[in-house]
């Protein structure tokens, strides 16, 4: 019986925790019933960072609603992927209930936030008490801010005694090089105050340009770093979020569709994640078994990692290859990556953030914080970069077209993908029947 959370049957939920271990019974139940139910084309979908269980059910519901009118004849299951990120609750979500996606944005952590803070981060309570408390009084002095910043650096165990030692590189920049200090982001690493008052700059461009900036020169200038400090936060669960994603990506749903194959070998399987999700199925493919070539087709929403993951040689950097480089090669049909030009999370913030410590240019110094895409873009803002045989096309081209049956394929899905507020701008915006039609096309499903 399909959850009742989700309006699409037979549906099954698998829910992985932050080492990429999947509840047993969720997993047997699925192994045990794929086959009896008839199922030939499994889709399976992975949730973003800013998620919690409620609000990646109800996307999910929404987002697979369309594709049994869609694919009639189809003998289509559905799989909702449960990892253990978390939700900023000031971060908008169109089309979600205000008890879903509040509204508001500014300094001070709301309550739902602090909560999901303190469910990310077990045994931290003190650290965000001390880190909200400092974002709700604003206190004075660029001191108050690195102290901002090291309470920061402790909540997401960066220690700058030994930079690389929490994040590897190949969770910051995707370039396949984990060990130098410089893949770890400034962000963390450098004047703590500096990049408070770049975050903010940041946030102000995108939400307004001219008339936001009006704004901003009546404002006191600490009380825009702190706008910025708010976001460095968010940032800084992002990071972790996104290391925590490849790790249940490669250790927990790559496994776990090997399995899928030696029981259910007549099942194709239909990768698909929004954001950190993409990330997730990415990884996916790197944990496969040798040999399982079920996965029939991997679609990206909005993609939160490194354009240039898939690069066979960075331009920036032509000794190094991406961290995923050739696992395209492990999907037995397409890698299809939709993007937008909308997505605010992506085109602004992330670059921005994704700035190793050998990059001292500000955002000043660059005019626009957007400038900084081309070496530290996302697939979510402007598709796979450095991909050789790449094909792109627009959303209704796509649609029109018949997909390549293999290979990397870029769609702009910007006359769709354009909704949504500050500070992530349409980062969330997909469910939309044309990318469900999208996740048919990619995997040949009729």
């Amino acid at each position: 019986m399909a959850d009742p959370e989700v309006g699409v049957t037979p549906y099954w939920e698998l829910t992985f925790d932050a080492d990429g271990d999947v509840d047993a019974r969720q997993r047997d139940r699925l192994l045990r019933e794929v086959v009896d139910r008839g199922v030939k084309d499994l889709v399976v979908f992975a949730h973003g960072w800013n998620n919690d269980r409620p609000t990646a059910t109800r996307l999910y519901s929404r987002f697979f609603e369309p594709l049994p009118a869609l694919a009639p004849n189809a003998r289509l299951g559905y799989v909702g992927v449960l990892w253990p990120s978390m939700r900023f609750t000031d971060e908008p979500i169109p089309d979600f209930a205000r008890s879903v996606a509040a509204v508001s944005v500014g300094p001070a952590l709301d309550k739902g936030t602090r909560g999901a803070l303190l469910t990310a981060f077990p045994g931290r309570a003190t650290l965000i008490d001390q880190l909200a408390r400092m974002l709700d009084q604003q206190p004075e002095g660029d001191a108050a801010l690195e102290e901002y910043g090291r309470l920061v650096r402790l909540l997401v165990e960066l220690r700058p005694e030994a930079p690389g030692a929490a994040f590897a590189a190949d969770t910051l920049t995707d370039s396949g090089t984990p060990s130098a200090t410089p893949n770890d982001p400034r962000m963390f690493l450098g004047d703590t105050a500096r990049t408070c008052r770049e975050f903010a700059r940041a946030l102000a461009e995108d939400a307004g340009a001219e008339s936001a900036e009006e704004g901003a020169r009546a404002a006191p200038r600490l009380a825009r770093a702190w706008d910025g400090a708010h976001e460095l936060l968010r940032q800084a669960a992002y990071f972790a979020m996104k290391r925590r994603a490849g790790t249940v990506g490669e250790r927990g749903l790559g496994r776990l569709v090997g399995r899928l194959a030696q029981t259910a070998p007549g099942v194709r399987v239909h990768l698909v994640g929004h954001s950190f999700g993409g990330r997730l199925v990415s990884f996916a493919l790197r944990g496969l078994p040798k040999g399982v070539r079920t996965v029939k087709s991997v679609t990206l929403l909005q993609a939160a990692f490194s354009h240039y993951a898939f690069s066979g040689r960075l331009p920036h950097d032509v000794r190094h290859s991406g961290v995923l480089h050739g696992q395209q090669d492990r999907i037995d049909g397409p890698l299809v990556c939709c993007f937008s030009r909308f997505d605010s999370a992506l085109g602004t913030v992330y670059p921005l953030a994704s700035r190793t410590a050998d990059d001292d240019r500000t955002a000043a110094d660059l005019a626009l914080p957007r400038l900084l895409g081309p070496r530290w873009g996302a697939l979510g803002h402007d598709g796979l970069q450095a991909v050789s045989g790449t094909r792109t096309f627009t959303l209704a081209d796509a649609l029109r077209a018949r997909l390549p049956a293999s290979g990397c394929v870029n769609i702009d899905a910007s006359a769709v993908v354009r909704r949504g507020g500050a500070p992530a701008g349409a980062h969330s915006d997909i469910c939309h029947r044309e990318l469900a039609q999208v996740v048919l096309a990619a995997g040949r499903i009729r």
